[in-house]
């Protein structure tokens, strides 16, 4: 297989505008076939703007964009016909049982009536849903009605799987059994985007991160080459009343910001933190490695002290 052949999603130059408002400025991004990408930045930054033009939803207003080799503006139906969204909200009939539900959808993108049920029923017992299937979607919580979004759009056994704040407001359980979900279709070598602000989501899932913000690619790459790049070292947490007795021992190569009405430092190395400790006789609240939240941190600009 080619090079070309692999690419997913290609955008060059990307543009969308609002009237007067850009919410995307040029963006060049590209996805390969088996990749897990996560789609990163704050409100605003252009992510769900990226997906609706992805989905044939939204128009760019400037710049290229293939979807397997396809204009999704041109072709809408062949390219959604291969792709399987969980968006952000769930968009289920609450007046409709779980199978309802999904036989409905099942009409709705086409699937014959034989294949769209034995798909179903493997569907909802993969998300541990089978025992629900009679239940109306009134009668279920929260993180079942996610999971069945997932069900939903798994139906065409998509080629690109768009995930859109997939976690948000779940309890761990339930996160985490979609954690699990997740990587199972990354080893099955689905092609996934997933958008979140979670950044251990982020990290755990994805093999390659795109930081967004203003409309603009910020930076890319995996989570480690991102944290090695712009945050390496370790970050200590401190009492934000403690800042005036730690800024005069802040060892050289040190960066801070505020976080949680913490004092933060990140530093090279671990043993810098131990003994900027020692010297002022301050204790961290907590100590970690540099994780890719500090990047986004340090990229989007939230937060940040002025010496970053």
């Amino acid at each position: 297989m080619t090079e070309t052949a692999t690419r997913v999603i290609e955008a060059q130059g990307l543009m969308k505008s609002f009237g007067s408002l850009d919410a995307l400025r040029g963006c060049d991004l590209e996805v390969t076939a088996g990749e897990c990408v996560g789609l990163l930045g704050p409100n605003g930054a252009g992510k769900s703007t990226f997906i609706g033009c992805l989905y044939g939803t939204v128009a760019p207003t400037g710049g290229e964009l293939r979807v397997f080799g396809l204009d999704p503006k041109r072709e809408p139906r062949a390219v959604k016909a291969r792709i399987g969204i969980v968006p952000q909200e769930n968009a289920l009939d609450e007046e409709l049982t779980v199978l309802e539900n999904m036989r409905l959808y099942a009409r709705f993108v086409g699937l014959p009536r034989g294949m769209a049920t034995e798909r179903i029923e493997q569907l909802l017992a993969h998300m541990a849903l089978d025992h629900k299937r009679d239940a109306p979607i009134r009668s279920l919580s929260g993180g079942m009605k996610r999971r069945l979004a997932f069900v939903r759009a798994l139906l065409v056994n998509p080629e690109l799987l768009i995930l859109d704040e997939p976690t948000t407001g779940l309890d761990p359980t339930v996160r985490h059994l979609i954690w699990e979900r997740v990587l199972g279709y990354r080893q099955e070598g689905k092609t996934v985007l997933v958008t979140t602000h979670y950044m251990h989501e982020a990290e755990l899932l994805c093999n390659r991160i795109v930081i967004l913000d203003a409309g603009r690619v910020m930076a890319m790459g995996s989570p480690q080459e991102l944290i090695q790049q712009y945050a390496p070292g370790f970050v200590g947490y401190f009492p934000a009343e403690t800042e005036i007795r730690l800024r005069p021992n802040l060892p050289p190569g040190t960066a801070t910001f505020e976080q949680g009405r913490q004092f933060c430092v990140r530093a090279p190395r671990f043993e810098d933190l131990t003994e900027l400790q020692r010297v002022t006789n301050v204790s961290a609240v907590q100590l970690r490695p540099a994780s890719l939240e500090d990047v986004y941190l340090k990229l989007t600009g939230h937060g940040l002290d002025e010496n970053e």
